[in-house]
Formats: structure tokens, sequence, C-alpha cells
């Protein structure tokens, strides 16, 4: 039995967890950490894990970039493997993340879905062939409630595309004014807010007379969820290092 803790169980994605593990024979939840304590669960949860009694095989983080630290310097104390799906970290962030991975497993991927960590591998190839004589756009649609934008996903499949390219594209967020003529190296990242839409994801590449569109849609958080668990069974049996999906579907 795999024994996780999970962060931000309050959210959205939270309880999608909470439904995915709870159906999943082989997973269970020890605990929670969240900044609202009062929740209907059949654990306990803790806005303050000094508090945590309970041990955990893995963390799954999926909570807000705020509490990042909180759910890191936990991991950072006790050193279980952690899962992190939190998106809009700091360079600061980054850098602790880097640093922990040496002491601990740490998975981390700006999105848990295995349609577009499969994407990102395609178009590393498809940017090199496309370089010269088109023009490449990233549009992505998330709903009302989503507080980062760009989101980390569009930035994953925007640093792939530049991975295949000869000369690196300058990221260009949005556009807006009267002298917008769009520069060759320019790599378009836009990002659309509305309703709740779970994720849209286009990636265009735009030609003379000619254009080159692949999108990836996700129909629920259903697929992040399951894509966090998968991570977490691989990340439980690996050594301290620094984890990704491309090297899960590798793996």
């Amino acid at each position: 039995m795999l024994n996780i803790l999970l962060s931000g169980v309050g959210g959205a994605m939270g309880h999608m967890l909470q439904t995915i593990i709870g159906e999943d024979p082989a997973c269970q939840i020890v605990a929670g950490f969240d900044i609202n304590t009062d929740q209907d669960t059949p654990f306990p949860v803790y806005s303050d894990l000094s508090q945590c009694a309970e041990k955990a095989d893995v963390i799954i983080d999926f909570s807000h970039y705020k509490a990042f630290d909180s759910i890191f310097g936990y991991a950072r104390d006790t050193k279980p493997p952690i899962v992190i799906a939190t998106t809009g970290l700091s360079e600061a962030n980054l850098a602790d993340i880097e640093a922990g991975s040496k002491e601990f497993p740490v998975f981390r991927t700006a999105n848990m879905s295995l349609g577009i960590n499969l994407l990102a591998k395609a178009l590393r190839d498809m940017a090199g062939a496309l370089e010269d004589g088109f023009d490449i756009e990233i549009i992505e649609k998330h709903h009302n409630k989503k507080a980062d934008a760009p989101s980390g996903t569009a930035l994953l499949l925007a640093d792939a595309v530049n991975d295949g390219l000869e000369n690196k594209k300058d990221y260009t967020f949005g556009r807006h004014g009267r002298d917008c003529k769009r520069k060759p190296q320019e790599l378009g990242i836009h990002a659309v807010r509305g309703g709740t839409i779970p994720g849209e994801h286009t990636v265009l590449f735009a030609g003379n007379d000619e254009l080159i569109e692949i999108r990836h849609t996700a129909l629920s958080k259903k697929v992040f969820a399951s894509g966090a668990v998968t991570a977490a069974k691989y990340l439980v049996d690996q050594a301290p290092g620094l984890y990704n999906m491309e090297m899960l579907i590798d793996n």
C-alpha cells in the first residue's frame, strides 16, 4: 500500500485526487495539507505540517504556489519522494527543487497529462524541420479561476519547440498596441481565461499558404490526477534525483 500525503486537499485537483486515489486499491491518503483544515475527509488535514505524525511514502503537491515553501520545506526535513504539480513557481523555488533533488527523489512537470508530454516530444522533432519559413504561436485556454498566465504547460511546450530549434526564439506574451508587427525571432504565447475550461493548448506553425495546428484538449481534470498518481508510483522506487514525465514515459 502506497501511503500518500496530499498537498492542496481542498482545491479542485485535491478533490479529484481524493477520488482517483480512493478508487485505487494500491494507494491511500494518510494525511493532507491545506490552509483550510475544516475538510470532510477520512484522514487528518494540517495547515502546519510540523503537527503531522503520519508517515507518508510519497507527497503529491497539487496546491497553490504560495504554499510551496511550506510543503517543500517539510519534504526537505523528512525526505519522502515528492511529486510537484504546482505551477507558477519562482526561480528561487526552482533552485530549491534542484538542491533538494540531490537528497531525495523529486518529480516535477508543468503538466501531468501523458498526451501533453508526448506532444512536447513530438514538437522537438517538428520544430527543427519547420524552422525556416514558419512562424510559431502557442494559444492556451483555461478556466476563469486559474491564477497564473501563461500556463506552465504553455511554457513547457514553448521550451520543447525551442529545444528543437537551431536559432532559439524569444517569447512574446500577448500583443497589444499600434506597432506590434511580428518579428521573425518571436514565439508568441497567448492566454485565454473563461468558464470551466480544464485546459486546451494549441501550437500553430504558420507558413506561406499553409498552416499546421496541433491541439491538446483536456476534457476533465481526471487526466492530471491520474498522471500524478502514476508519477507517485514511479517515483517511490527511485534514487535521489530530479525526474519528469518524459523520463517516466521512457522508463
